[in-house]
């Protein structure tokens, strides 16, 4: 599998996980509320992608070792994800004001220093960065290597 394969991959992969995230987001948020209904969508639209693109991609990924094939595009999509997590971050004010509020809520008898502030906020990203690769790295592998399991390749 050349590295542009992977990239094809990849980028079907988050189009369809953002357009499944969008049809669940609109379907989930109101029954479960924001917290469950946000992270229920985005963990079922990461595996319905990678199913998806492994299907598609089943020919591809069957020419080398499929566990080879499906890790780096794997590794790939985790990596993208980590950069479209910050992304969403940098831009979205409510995250500082939600990590503040909850350590708040758990520390309300000291005083914090803008330095403690800022290290803590920092740890929480750091936290929620690796918590959604390691969540991308697993299910856009299984997604994938399922997906690749269910379409047979043409015997010659």
């Amino acid at each position: 599998m050349k590295f542009s394969d992977v990239i094809l991959a990849v980028a079907a992969a988050f189009v369809i996980d953002i357009l499944v995230l969008v049809v669940l987001l609109m379907v989930l948020i109101s029954p479960l509320g924001s917290y469950w209904g946000l992270n229920s969508a985005g963990m079922v639209s990461g595996l319905v992608g990678g199913l998806l693109v492994g299907y598609l991609f089943a020919v591809k990924i069957h020419e080398e070792s499929r566990m080879n094939a499906v890790g780096k595009i794997a590794v790939l999509a985790a990596f993208v994800e980590m950069f479209a997590v910050l992304i969403g971050f940098s831009g979205n004010s409510y995250y500082g004001a939600w990590t503040k509020e909850t350590l708040q809520s758990m520390f309300q008898t000291g005083s914090w220093t803008t330095v403690d502030w800022f290290v803590y906020e920092q740890l929480a990203l750091l936290m929620n960065v690796a918590l959604n690769v390691v969540l991308a790295l697993v299910l856009s592998f299984i997604g994938l290597y399922i997906g690749s399991m269910l379409r047979k390749p043409k015997k010659s």
